[in-house]
């Protein structure tokens, strides 16, 4: 069965703000100074799938950029842009129609576009086990984390502790699937040893997917059947145009995950980390003997567990403990760490006032 990755690259990347921008969202930035984050996923699975078969679902104002910088072995017809943004039910049936019309019944295998990986080798083993057991079986397959820390910021996945399959890799029924939690509940989860992290990678056949659709979700699969007929017709961009803004919009967690039975993990352990964040930077860059981490030109004193990032002006701290700084040129975000999660509601804020130039 051909393997095709699809991945999800059409947010806004609004917690990661003022470096981040609608048209330059961090997917389309070089983070960790390798390449940008797009382009380090599509590398990140070479030899498990094959690269040019990688369809991006992304949107019309990031389109363009991504056209010109993405990973040379994916071709241009392999974008797919969203006229609207419909959460990630929309995007994935999207590919998943557009895949098994050019192909027939595949090996799909989405993943978000700006995740972290430390141990690549393990990953691509997990990611190869993964596409067997969604191979060989009508099964929805994801992709849990072993939990390193309680962490508030992720979603969990809770599963059943007796294997469904043993060899050659344990196989787990999925319980449920948690939304991000309070502190205390992370503490639990991780003291229990029952759950994983929700990763947000999933592995099936497009004909598993579909027949989820149809299922779980049928007003959306027949509202974009005819943006399947449509598809490599010169009616292509108009269908599209005119059915999408009327897409219910539902995650694929709450619309299909959630309530199908069909749903089995693979726990990995391989560095996993969603640069959501700005508090997640410090899974690429190390801190130095001050806890900090810096990306600027910078001179402190007394400045200690803090996020420097600037854009080349002299950033300059006395007495700071526990904060980000970023600097762009022409925004400036200052806030604790500890709200870090919280920056996308300045975006929000942005928005309701008009400053559409600064996001």
């Amino acid at each position: 069965m051909n393997r095709y990755a699809t991945i999800l690259a059409g947010g806004g990347g609004t917690r990661f703000w003022p470096l981040s921008r609608q048209e330059t969202p961090k997917q389309l930035l070089n983070i960790s100074g390798n390449d940008i984050m797009l382009n380090d996923t599509i590398e990140r699975f070479k030899g498990i799938i094959p690269q040019e078969n990688t369809v991006i679902v992304t949107n019309r104002s990031q389109a363009v950029l991504m056209e010109s910088i993405m990973h040379s072995s994916v071709s241009s017809s392999n974008i797919l842009i969203e006229p609207v943004a419909r959460n990630t039910s929309a995007s994935i049936l999207f590919a998943a129609l557009s895949i098994e019309k050019a192909h027939g019944d595949s090996l799909m295998v989405v993943l978000p576009s700006d995740h972290h990986i430390t141990d690549e080798d393990q990953f691509r083993l997990t990611l190869d086990e993964a596409c067997t057991v969604a191979e060989e079986t009508d099964k929805i397959v994801t992709i849990g984390i072993k939990p390193t820390f309680p962490s508030t910021g992720y979603g969990y996945i809770d599963f059943v502790k007796e294997p469904l399959v043993r060899q050659p890799v344990a196989v787990y029924e999925v319980a449920e699937f948690v939304e991000k939690p309070n502190f205390k509940q992370a503490q639990g989860y991780l003291a229990s040893g029952n759950y994983l992290w929700n990763s947000g990678i999933f592995i099936w056949k497009t004909s598993v997917i579909l027949d989820n659709f149809q299922r779980y979700l049928p007003r959306l699969y027949k509202m974009m059947l005819p943006i399947r007929e449509a598809l490599g017709t010169d009616q292509e961009e108009a269908v599209i145009n005119q059915i999408y803004p009327a897409l219910q919009s539902i995650s694929i967690d709450y619309g299909i995950l959630e309530r199908s039975d069909d749903v089995v993990v693979l726990s990995g352990q391989f560095g996993w980390n969603d640069i959501g964040s700005w508090d997640a930077l410090g899974a690429i860059f190390p801190p130095d003997d001050e806890g900090n981490i810096i990306k600027a030109n910078h001179v402190g004193i007394d400045t200690h567990h803090s996020i420097i990032y600037g854009n080349g002006r002299l950033i300059t701290t006395i007495g700071v403990d526990g904060f980000i700084i970023a600097d762009t040129g022409d925004a400036l975000l200052i806030c604790p760490k500890d709200k870090a999660q919280s920056v996308k509601e300045i975006v929000d804020l942005l928005k309701e006032r008009g400053m559409l130039e600064y996001i």
